[in-house]
C-alpha cells in the first residue's frame, strides 16, 4: 500500500468524526440502523450466527467475533468466520458501539459501554449453545474492548481465551497524528463529543488508563495478541502486546518474513494469521505456522 493512502486512512476517521457530529441524526435512519445490527447478527451467515449449532467435543467453546472500529458484524468475518466454520467450531458475531443515524459503521460509541454490549452477547450465545465458556477473537478495538468486560463485568467467568488481531491495548498515536489533535483546537473534544469511541483509542485515554491500572490481564484467561509491523493504525505495533501471565505475543513477520499485512489486511484476510488464530482456540492441537500457512 503506498504511504500517501496509509497516511488517510487514520484521517477518515477524524473526518468521520466531524461528519456525525455535523448531521442531524433522523430518528428513522437510527431506526433502519438498528433493524440491520439486529438482522445481521440474528441470519446465519456461510455457516455462522447459527443458533442451532452445538459445540462439538473436540471444540467445546462456541467463538465469538468481536469486529474493529468501523466494522460489523458480517463484513469484518467474511473471511475468518467461514474458516472457523469449515474446522468445526460454533462461530458467532455482533454488532456492538453503533451511534444513532450512522448505519453499518459501528465500534464507535463509548468503549465501557460497548462491553456491555458485548456482556449481553456472550450471555446469549452460551444460553443458546449450552456451553459455559466461550472464546473471543477480535480485530483492532475488538481485541480491545473484551479486556473490560472481562475485568470489570465478570467476563472472566465466562471466557476461556481472547486472541486481538492488532488491537490497540495500551492506546494508538494513529502512525502520530492523534499526536497532532492538540495543534487543533476543538479537535480533541470533537472527537470525545461525536464518536467517543475512537477517543477511548488514544493514548493516555481515561478509559485505557482505567482499563491498564493494576496490569493488562486477569486470572484465568488466555490471552493471544497476533500483531504485523507494517500496523499503521495500531501504533506503535509493539504497544499492542500484553504483559502478564498467560499471554502469547506474536508477531506476524517472525513467522513469516515476508507477510505485508497491515492493520486492515491481519484482520479480513491473512490466512498466516488466522492460522495462529487457530492454534490458539486449540493449542492441544497447534501446529507450526509458516508462510505456507496460507494454503492450510
Amino acid at each position: 500500500m503506498l504511504p500517501w493512502k496509509r497516511a488517510l486512512r487514520p484521517l477518515a476517521a477524524l473526518f468521520l468524526a466531524a461528519a456525525v457530529a455535523l448531521t442531524p441524526a433522523a430518528a428513522a435512519n437510527a431506526d433502519s440502523a438498528n433493524v440491520a445490527s439486529a438482522n445481521a447478527e440474528s441470519a446465519p451467515h456461510s455457516g455462522w450466527n447459527n443458533y442451532s449449532c452445538r459445540p462439538s467435543t473436540a471444540h467445546p467453546r462456541p467463538v465469538v467475533l468481536v469486529h474493529g472500529t468501523l466494522g460489523n458484524a458480517v463484513d469484518n468475518w467474511l473471511a475468518l468466520a467461514p474458516y472457523l466454520v469449515n474446522r468445526g467450531y460454533c462461530v458467532f458475531s455482533l454488532d456492538y458501539g453503533q451511534l444513532p443515524g450512522v448505519p453499518f459503521f459501528n465500534g464507535l460509541g463509548p468503549i465501557d459501554k460497548s462491553a456491555e454490549q458485548l456482556d449481553t452477547y456472550v450471555d446469549k450465545v452460551l444460553a443458546a449453545t449450552g456451553a459455559s465458556k466461550a472464546d473471543l477473537v477480535g480485530h483492532s478495538q475488538g481485541g480491545l474492548m473484551p479486556r473490560y468486560y472481562l475485568k470489570f463485568l465478570g467476563g472472566a467467568d465466562k471466557v476461556n481465551a481472547l486472541v486481538g488481531l492488532g488491537p490497540d491495548n495500551h492506546g494508538t498515536t494513529l502512525s502520530g497524528l492523534a499526536n497532532l489533535l492538540p495543534y487543533f483546537p476543538g479537535a480533541e473534544d470533537l472527537l470525545r463529543a461525536a464518536t467517543p469511541g475512537l477517543a477511548d483509542q488514544t493514548v493516555g485515554s481515561a478509559f485505557l488508563t482505567k482499563l491498564n491500572a493494576g496490569g493488562d490481564t486477569v486470572p484465568g484467561v488466555h490471552y493471544t495478541v497476533i500483531a504485523t509491523r507494517y500496523d499503521e493504525v495500531a501504533t506503535p505495533y509493539r504497544s499492542q502486546f500484553l504483559v502478564g501471565p498467560d499471554v502469547r505475543n506474536v508477531l506476524l513477520q517472525d513467522l513469516c518474513a515476508v507477510d505485508v499485512s497491515e492493520h486492515l489486511a491481519i484482520g479480513l484476510f491473512d490466512r498466516i494469521a488466522y492460522h495462529e488464530v487457530a492454534n490458539a482456540l486449540d493449542p492441544a492441537h497447534a501446529t507450526r505456522t509458516n508462510c505456507a500457512s496460507v494454503f492450510s
